[in-house]
């Protein structure tokens, strides 16, 4: 057994002993580190000056003033007069639609719903006071023994089936266009819902990214951050940047979410879609109006839900245009001079000073 225990000793002793030897030369790592570096001292340096140009364009493209304006764009003052994309005081209707979809929603709901249910709720009230008045115990001391009435039960049958697929039709149709996928030229927005924020990216314009945050009032800030004026829009829907897009053109509204399960909502464009982690909800819609439309998230999001309002600015396509190149992106079709500079910068020293000596031959 000793001389089992002196055999581990002298084995684990050899072994440690051969483990120390290999450790220096682990530093073969030291000749790449040099490899690397020497593209690097060969650089020129007026190729490592354009990607820094070119990379600080984005930035200097939105200096933004306290009131969110950009160069070319100024935020659109809601329109509070006829409370347009907002709600109203005492209102119980829907709000005025500023989309297709929306407006024949709302002719759904006031030229067959609510006369439907007015007529419906006006006949059974009917009945109930006839029964009450004309089978009571004085008025009918003798009640009638009819356990059946063909007409009766043939009409109370028919009258309900028909009222259903009256309302059937018209909600299958809005149900259908709805659903429309969004046609092939439509401008593509990706809202992100965050804990508690929106991230609107416009992958047609460049994939730059808008984050917008619910706007404090003035008492609420510290000194020279912004709040919330009636330039911006009412109490707890005001927002610092908004969701800027084309009217009359045909929007792709595609919802997803960091975090948890956040809801895209504008009443006054018919417009709901849950944004779910993972998952890439769309909807297509096209505002028929230039202006201001306020919605918030409608799915309970945690202790700030209430206060993640969003805010679409729906302008001309010019205006939008210039939104657009104002946040550093740009308009399909357009060509950006940018990216030729970097692969004029990568080229050698020696491809550089070419080009001077093609006017000489």
């Amino acid at each position: 057994m000793n001389m089992l225990k002196k055999l581990l000793v002298v084995f684990a002793a050899m072994t440690m002993s051969s483990l120390a030897m290999a450790q220096p030369a682990n530093p073969a790592p030291a000749p790449l580190t040099k490899e690397v570096a020497a593209p690097v001292v060969a650089t020129p340096a007026a190729a490592t000056a354009a990607p820094a140009a070119d990379t600080a364009a984005p930035t200097e493209a939105a200096p933004k003033s306290m009131d969110g304006s950009l160069p070319g764009y100024t935020p659109m003052r809601p329109n509070y007069e006829d409370s347009v994309g907002m709600p109203k005081p005492k209102e119980v209707d829907f709000q005025e639609q500023f989309t297709e979809n929306g407006q024949y929603a709302k002719w759904i709901n006031n030229a067959i719903l609510l006369p439907i249910i007015t007529i419906i709720s006006l006949f059974v009230l009917g009945l109930l006071l006839w029964v009450i008045v004309r089978f009571n115990r004085r008025a009918n001391p003798v009640p009638s023994k009819t356990t059946h009435n063909t007409f009766i039960e043939v009409v109370w049958t028919l009258v309900p089936v028909l009222i259903l697929l009256g309302i059937a039709y018209p909600s299958l149709d809005l149900l259908a266009k709805q659903f429309k996928p969004a046609p092939a030229e439509a401008v593509t927005i990706k809202a992100t819902g965050y804990q508690w924020y929106w991230g609107y990216t416009y992958p047609d314009h460049g994939g730059f990214e808008v984050i917008s945050n619910m706007l404090k009032e003035e008492g609420d800030v510290a000194k020279g951050e912004r709040f919330r004026t009636e330039n911006d829009g009412p109490k707890l829907l005001a927002v610092d940047n908004r969701m800027v897009v084309p009217a009359g053109v045909p929007l792709r509204i595609q919802t997803t979410a960091a975090d948890v399960i956040h809801a895209f909502a504008v009443p006054s464009l018919w417009f709901k879609l849950d944004a779910v982690p993972g998952r890439l909800n769309e909807k297509s819609i096209t505002i028929t109006k230039p202006g201001v439309y306020f919605g918030q998230c409608s799915e309970l999001c945690g202790a700030r839900h209430a206060f993640m309002p969003l805010v679409v600015e729906a302008l001309p396509p010019a205006q939008f245009a210039a939104w657009v190149k104002a946040q550093g992106g740009s308009m399909p079709g357009e060509e950006k001079p940018a990216p030729a500079a970097p692969a004029a910068a990568a080229t050698p020293t020696e491809t550089v000073a070419a080009p001077p000596a093609a006017p000489t031959n």
